[in-house]
C-alpha cells in the first residue's frame, strides 16, 4: 500500500492530480481545496497518500497534511460516505473548519459540501462529534481556532467557485485577479463575490 508519495507535480484535472515519482505518473484524487494549493506543474511535491483497493481498480487519494488524511479516513467511516462525499466535504470544509462544525454539531456547514443532504449531514456529526476533539489535539489545534491567514482565503474563494461549477484553472484565475484588486484583509464573501465578476468577464 501507498502511504506517502514524493516527486514532481506533472498536471492538474480537476478532480485529480498527476504526480511524477522516478519517471512513473500516479493518478491521485484530491479535493478542490488541496488542488488549489499545489505548486507549479514541475516543482517538486510530497503528498499523503490514502489507498484503496476494489475488485476492479487501486485508487490514490492524496492529501498535503496528515491531519486532511486523517479526517478523511474519519469521514469515510460513516454509513453512507464514500471517498466521493468524503473529498467534497473537504473541498469546501478546511480541517480546522470541518473540526469546529462538528464539534458545534453545525450540520448545516456540512450539508454544502455537493452530495450530502441534510440527514447524511447529522449522521456525521453526530458520529464524529467525540472524535473532533481528539484528533484537533492530535495535531495541537483548536477545533475554535480561526483560520484568517490570506492562503487560507485564496483557496477557500477558489473552492467555492469549483463548487459552483468553474473549472479549476478559471476559478484559480479569476481568484488571482480578484485579490490582486482587493485589500489583503479581505473577507471570504468579498473575495468571492469579486472573484464571480472577474470570471464573468472572461
Amino acid at each position: 500500500m501507498f502511504a506517502k508519495l514524493r516527486g514532481v507535480l506533472d498536471s492538474v484535472n480537476e478532480d485529480s492530480l498527476i504526480i511524477d515519482v522516478g519517471g512513473v505518473g500516479y493518478l491521485v484524487h484530491a479535493a478542490s481545496r488541496t488542488l488549489s494549493q499545489l505548486p507549479a506543474a514541475g516543482e517538486p511535491l510530497t503528498l499523503f497518500i490514502e489507498t484503496q483497493v476494489r475488485e476492479d481498480a487501486i485508487a490514490l487519494y492524496g492529501f498535503l497534511k496528515a491531519e486532511e488524511q486523517r479526517w478523511f479516513r474519519l469521514l469515510h467511516s460513516v454509513q453512507g460516505v464514500g471517498a466521493r462525499i468524503a473529498l467534497a466535504i473537504l473541498s469546501v470544509l478546511s480541517a480546522a473548519e470541518l473540526s469546529a462544525a462538528i464539534a458545534a454539531q453545525d450540520t448545516a456547514s456540512v450539508a454544502r459540501a455537493n452530495g450530502v443532504g441534510p440527514k447524511l449531514a447529522q449522521r456525521i456529526v453526530l458520529e464524529l462529534k467525540d472524535k473532533a476533539g481528539a484528533l484537533s489535539a492530535d495535531f495541537g489545534t483548536s477545533a475554535s481556532a480561526p483560520v484568517a491567514s490570506v492562503p487560507a482565503v485564496q483557496a477557500d474563494a477558489i473552492s467555492a467557485l469549483v463548487n459552483l461549477g468553474y473549472r479549476l484553472a478559471d476559478a484559480t484565475a479569476a481568484v488571482s485577479a480578484a485579490l490582486a484588486k482587493l485589500d489583503g484583509g479581505a473577507r471570504l464573501d468579498v473575495v468571492v463575490r469579486a472573484a464571480l465578476k472577474e470570471a464573468a468577464q472572461r
